[in-house]
């Protein structure tokens, strides 16, 4: 099956990043504290093959990464005919989550560096992730770092007046 025009699966992806919201608030209910969809797809550049990258930060989620894959299993169950139709469309998404809890994401990660500009917020009614977010602004504007652009690829000069022996924290 060919692709559908850009547009078409922009909306698509759209159309799934909803249903990934209603997905994830049914599963985790009050535990949900803040998701996001990152990389092409929260930027708005998805192409037809493009993966769903999503942030989850979630309360009393399982210990390890394979315990927290397994439940989410039962959202990729929920978001199979989504799936399907995306397919049907042209696309051939997969789900790509990184699972946070609130301590966790409060420390910070490297991969929030490329959050900042690009990631679309779906759920945060507290404000968490926002506020997350906020403070590596504050703490990136305080050593100068600023992204650097190649093209259409970037890196992070995360203090451009680095001198050996500095010491800086992020």
């Amino acid at each position: 099956m060919t692709a559908a025009p850009e547009g078409e699966y922009r909306a698509a992806f759209a159309r799934l990043t909803g249903g990934i919201l209603d997905a994830c608030r049914r599963h985790y209910g009050a535990r949900l504290v803040s998701l996001a969809v990152f990389g092409s797809v929260g930027r708005g550049t998805p192409r037809p093959d493009s993966d769903v990258d999503l942030l989850i930060v979630a309360a009393d989620l399982p210990r390890g990464r394979t315990a927290r894959v397994k439940e989410f299993l039962a959202i990729e169950r929920r978001l199979e005919p989504a799936l399907q139709e995306a397919r049907r469309q042209g696309l051939s998404p997969s789900l790509s989550p990184v699972f946070k809890s609130p301590e966790e994401a409060s420390a910070g990660s490297p991969l929030f560096l490329d959050m900042l500009d690009d990631a679309q917020v779906l759920f945060d009614p507290d404000g968490f992730l926002a506020g997350v977010f906020d403070r590596l602004r504050r703490r990136l504007a305080a050593t100068g770092a600023r992204r650097v652009w190649v093209g259409s690829a970037w890196f992070w000069d995360l203090k451009p007046d680095y001198q050996p022996g500095d010491e800086f924290e992020l």
